[in-house]
């Protein structure tokens, strides 16, 4: 059965939210729980551990600041609170990734079915749901597919959406990856770039206005494009990101930072091979999420090491943990005051963590 949020905090968010059009500042109200240490690292897991999932393979903190989980093999979006208390659910086949804009938005990438020709096929696509016009009631949010929209996108039924990041002004990036790489005009490993046109009645629609420039299809190297698994935005006015890839890469994690000077404007790598521990060659084996902490920490999910690492914001290693004792493939992370969500997918949960160092 689907919960509904309590009325009192329907009107208080409905009052910010009328205050507030183009953007939403979080509060921060989560609680703390006990927990246990997990083998030797510095990290207790909090109880009590959130079940009820099938293979979720993301996870946010939005902006409101609500949970949202993409419970992949349920088919279905969840929203829940800090404490771990279903708010409501949304259908959806097969959900992979999700972003929140600062307009409240989600922002994910899941499939869908239609008929061609009277065969029904199934296609990867990216949605938009309006949690702000259905008052947070995600059931009944409007929703809006971006993608795919014309007949050559239906042409192309092998290519998927893996990632979604979103930026300081709502324009984001989907990352999308396939097996058709040999054209230098529209390959399907790219990261596809979304921005607010203003339409003549003074409206805006999101529309896709191009790719991310100097990315390589098929790259090993740097700056490559090469099967995306996921994206993540800084916080901030830029368009920063992080990426993970999953195809054949010495660099599996890479960070790149905005550049505009009178030479160049683009995306340049932020850490040099070899100098930094996230840019060790083959350090990671299935990178399939990241996150940021306050303070610009990373934290990637490792699927095939069933393991998190956690790097600093110059990419120096620091308290990384995990193992098949404590994870199944882990898919992604999320972070909120001291908190660490994981998605444990092939255990079908979501555990949390706090450093001991962190507990008062």
């Amino acid at each position: 059965m689907i919960k509904v949020l309590p009325k009192i905090l329907i009107i208080t968010l409905a009052l910010t939210l009328f205050n507030c059009v183009d953007k939403f500042v979080a509060p921060d109200n989560t609680p703390t729980d006990g927990g246990q240490v997990i083998g030797d690292t510095l990290y207790i897991m909090q109880s009590p551990i959130w079940s009820g999932f099938n293979r979720p393979q993301d996870i946010i903190i939005g902006k409101e600041t609500f949970i949202y989980v993409a419970d992949t093999d349920n088919d279905r979006i969840v929203m829940m609170n800090v404490a771990g208390h279903f708010l409501g659910t949304r259908e959806i086949k097969k959900p992979v990734a999700i972003a929140q804009d600062f307009q409240l938005n989600l922002i994910i990438c899941a499939q869908f079915d239609t008929l061609i020709g009277g065969t029904t096929m199934t296609y990867n696509a990216v949605f938009k749901l309006d949690l702000v016009a259905a008052q947070h009631h995600i059931e009944n949010a409007p929703i809006t597919r971006l993608l795919p929209k014309t007949d050559f996108d239906f042409n192309r039924p092998d290519r998927e959406y893996t990632g979604a990041a979103v930026f300081f002004d709502n324009s984001f990036y989907i990352s999308r990856r396939g097996p058709n790489n040999a054209t230098l005009i529209d390959p399907d490993n790219a990261i596809l770039i979304f921005r607010k046109k203003e339409l003549p009645d003074g409206s805006k629609k999101d529309t896709l206005i191009g790719r991310v420039p100097l990315l390589e299809p098929l790259g090993t190297g740097l700056m490559s494009a090469n099967n995306i698994s996921s994206l993540t935005s800084f916080s901030g006015n830029n368009y920063d990101m992080m990426l993970t890839l999953i195809g054949e890469n010495s660099f599996k994690t890479q960070v790149l930072d905005y550049v505009q000077t009178e030479d160049f404007t683009g995306y340049q790598n932020r850490y040099s091979p070899f100098v930094t521990d996230i840019m060790t060659v083959a350090k990671f084996e299935q990178p399939e999420g990241t996150t940021l902490d306050i303070y610009n920490n990373i934290f990637v999910a490792d699927a095939a090491k069933d393991s998190i690492f956690k790097f600093n914001s110059f990419g120096d290693e620091m308290e990384s943990f995990g193992g098949p004792d404590v994870f199944n493939s882990p898919h992604a992370v999320a972070f909120y005051n001291k908190t660490l969500y994981v998605t444990d997918t092939e255990n079908n949960r979501i555990l949390r963590f706090v450093l001991s160092t962190d507990i008062d």
